[in-house]
Parts: C-alpha cells; sequence; structure tokens
C-alpha cells in the first residue's frame, strides 16, 4: 500500500476500488490470517478437555473483555481504568481493548498454570513436536530450510 501511495497513478487505481470490494477482500484475508493462527492447533491435542476449554475460554474473553472496554469508552469518554496519570491509564487501557492481546495472554497464563492431570499434558500441548526445532543444530533440514539465497550462508553463518 506504500508502493502504491507513492506512485500516483497506482494510488489513483487502488483508490478508486470501491469500498464493498476492499470490505470483501479484507474479510478473505481475515480469514487467511485467521486460518494461519490457528493451524498452529494442529499440533495440540484438541481432544483434552484441558487444552479445549484453554482454547475456548481465552477466545470468549479475548472476544469480551475488548468490548466492554471500548464501550465503555465509547460511553462515558474514557476507559474504565480513570486514574490521575494518563500515562497509566493509556497503559492499561489500551492492551485491555486488543482481542489478540488478551487471549494471548490469557491463554499462555491458563497454560503455564493450569495443573496437568498426568504426564501426558506436554504431548497434549504439542510441546513434543517444537522440541526438535528448539536449537537450530539439532534437525538436519534446518540449514536448507533457513539458508540464504546466493549462497551467502558463507559470509552470514547461522549461529
Amino acid at each position: 500500500m506504500i508502493f502504491f501511495s507513492i506512485l500516483g497513478k497506482f494510488g489513483a487505481v487502488f483508490a478508486s476500488i470501491p469500498a464493498p470490494i476492499v470490505a470483501a477482500l479484507y474479510c478473505l484475508l481475515f480469514a487467511y490470517v485467521g486460518v494461519g493462527g490457528l493451524g498452529f492447533l494442529q499440533f495440540c491435542n484438541l481432544n483434552s478437555f484441558r487444552t479445549m476449554f484453554i482454547l475456548a475460554f481465552s477466545i470468549f474473553m479475548g472476544l469480551s473483555i475488548p468490548h466492554y472496554f471500548n464501550e465503555y469508552e465509547a460511553i462515558k469518554g474514557y476507559g474504565p481504568v480513570h486514574t490521575h496519570a494518563r500515562w497509566f491509564n493509556d497503559m492499561i487501557n489500551i492492551p485491555f481493548s486488543s482481542e489478540p492481546f488478551v487471549a494471548g495472554v490469557l491463554a499462555l497464563i491458563l497454560d503455564v498454570t493450569m495443573p496437568p492431570k498426568d504426564n501426558s499434558t506436554r504431548k497434549d500441548r504439542g510441546m513434543h513436536w517444537w522440541d526438535k526445532f528448539r536449537s537450530y543444530k539439532t534437525d538436519t533440514r534446518s540449514e536448507e530450510f533457513y539458508s540464504l539465497p546466493l549462497n551467502l550462508n558463507k559470509f552470514f553463518p547461522s549461529v
């Protein structure tokens, strides 16, 4: 988009796209981004009650809490956290008005603090799959996957 704004003719073509078409493209691209994020769940055991609870509760609260913060601000003119220090108000109100922030932090806290029922919790969380990618040296495919084009690995070696 920045590229199109610099060149006037491309910017004019881009600006002439009707708003419903832009909205449809936005919905389509949002779906791709959402599915890409949820694709990481393929390594988790979604039959586990613990995993399903963490996922469902964090998504629900990730939608509910920011809605409350935004509605409160629309009605009152300021957020639910209202002190004499504006920097503190913004530090609390802005992150809690963001759905991904609330859902992600809540899912992280629940995943770390909910006690496991047995030793299979590590496998339910999908950690067994990610273990082989913790270090660059442990997987033989890493060098091929992270290699730089034009054989620049000679000049910029991987750590």
